[in-house]
């Protein structure tokens, strides 16, 4: 586990952070989609889809590219965590169950595993068209 201490954070003194695996968004994507999706909370983050995280992602390589990547939905919990619902390949659904997504956006305090429980436990919302995603394999 990597250990990285910041000073200047709202009195957060200390992350810990797993390394995770799965596809980040380009960096021309990411910018075309945040023209396009303003984000609502103080706290961007809107760069990638996680497939493992934890040991599962500390021990795995990058995963295979993918054919389409799409974002389909839109999660907000009105509370601090906003995330797009994604498809990958046409699904929605993670081998855990879960659905894929990219955390948008945060409140202080807030963390982007949460958006794990706003999807599960409050759905999302539709956007059709989906809109596509450039996506490369990633470990980080």
């Amino acid at each position: 586990m990597l250990s990285i201490t910041l000073a200047q954070c709202g009195g957060l003194t200390e992350i810990q952070r797993d390394m995770s695996t799965g596809w980040k968004l380009t960096v021309d994507c990411r910018e075309r989609l945040l023209a396009r999706f303003a984000p609502r909370y103080a706290r961007t983050i809107a760069d990638h889809v996680t497939l493992l995280g934890g040991d599962a992602g500390k021990d795995a390589d990058a995963p295979s590219a993918v054919g389409e990547a799409s974002i389909v939905g839109r999660a907000d919990d009105d509370a601090g965590v906003e995330a797009y619902v994604v498809a990958i390949d046409g699904a929605t659904e993670r081998p855990d169950g879960s659905r894929w997504h990219v955390t948008w956006s945060l409140e202080p305090g807030r963390g982007a595993k949460e958006s794990n429980d706003v999807i599960a436990e409050r759905g999302w919302t539709t956007i059709d068209p989906p809109v596509p995603l450039d996506v490369t394999p990633a470990k980080w």
